[in-house]
């Protein structure tokens, strides 16, 4: 029998990458932020993120198996995976688990099953969870336990944030400000919060993980951070009784998560680097906007959702020359 020839499209040659390489890849960086987070909140960090990514990941393989009825299960690839662990890293360390079920729930369910899977999605998953779990439930998710209860769960008893003073110095107590923590321990991790927010050194050692694999590019992470650093650098310089320095923004609450890990999701972030440098300089302004002068502390999640849905239209207007277009006059 003869040899067929087989043509198929172009490109003939790839860099061996893959949907499943690129997810492990994500977990891998996050590993560092993981461990410095069950060695801060203990056990209740380990039942929040074995809670959440055991969801997502049922959820994603009972919605394909009986819902969508596809033969093909997607669990293996390690999106849901990654959903699971983002979301818990975006969760109080003493959240109930109901609550947590409910939000993988929504985050596979609705975040992205909805829309047909993984690339379809216009929305982050694990932000879609989040920002449902937040305003639905705004109390449990914004009551912060102490750092150092290894073994306490429900019962931890809670503290307020950097993020929350430094609002309280917006309103007025401009005592507050002083009660934040240095920026040294803001660095390392040993300040409230969410699950994976705590510690900036292990995320950035994250992020240098991922620009050294190739993971992602610096152009999204940079350009928030820029934008941040040099908003409420503006902002201090004007009032610094009333607004945080630069550097306590950016190191406090969920920043430097969202810029690299959150903002950067390959199907809802742009495709270019132009259009990835106005996509991560508009979520650094809506940051600043909502946090300065908004009714919620943090405005990371709700900006990173808010610029989701402007991609297509920046994709569209950052679309290169097609080769050999000519240009009319």
């Amino acid at each position: 029998m003869a040899n067929k020839l087989i043509v198929s499209l172009s490109p003939h040659v790839h860099s061996g990458d893959s949907v499943q390489k690129n997810m492990y890849g994500v977990i891998i960086a996050l590993v560092p932020a993981l461990l410095v987070s069950f060695a801060v909140f203990g056990l209740g960090a380990a039942i929040v993120t074995a809670t959440s990514i055991a969801s997502c990941v049922l959820f994603e393989w009972a919605i394909t198996k009986y819902i969508l009825k596809r033969e093909k299960s997607t669990i293996c690839d390690g999106s849901a995976i990654l959903t699971g662990l983002l979301l818990a890293f975006n969760l109080p360390s003493n959240l109930p688990l109901w609550i947590i079920i409910i939000g993988a729930l929504v985050a596979i369910g609705v975040g992205k099953m909805t829309f047909g899977g993984l690339g379809c999605n216009p929305f982050n998953p694990a932000l879609v969870g989040r920002i449902f779990l937040l305003i639905s439930f705004p109390v449990q998710m914004t009551t912060w336990p102490e750092i150092g209860q290894l073994t306490s769960y429900t019962d931890a008893t809670t503290t307020a944030t950097p993020l929350a003073l430094m609002t309280q110095a917006i309103k007025g107590d401009t005592s507050a400000l002083s009660q934040i923590p240095d920026s040294l321990d803001l660095f390392l991790g040993t300040n409230p919060g969410c699950i994976g927010e705590i510690s900036v050194a292990a995320l950035l050692l994250g992020l240098v993980y991922m620009l050294w694999k190739k993971i992602i590019t610096w152009h999204i992470p940079v350009s928030i951070i820029a934008t941040v650093f040099v908003l409420t650098g503006i902002m201090f310089l004007a009032n610094p009784e009333k607004y945080a320095n630069p550097l306590t923004h950016l190191m406090t609450g969920g920043l430097m998560l969202g810029a690299i890990f959150m903002a950067t999701d390959y199907v809802t972030s742009p495709m270019n680097h132009k259009g990835q440098l106005i996509y991560g300089v508009a979520i650094g302004f809506l940051i600043v906007v909502i946090r300065c002068f908004g009714a919620y502390p943090e405005g990371v999640s709700f900006a990173i959702f808010i610029m989701n849905a402007f991609t297509p239209l920046i994709n569209t207007y950052c679309k290169p020359k097609r080769f050999g277009e000519v240009v009319k006059k």
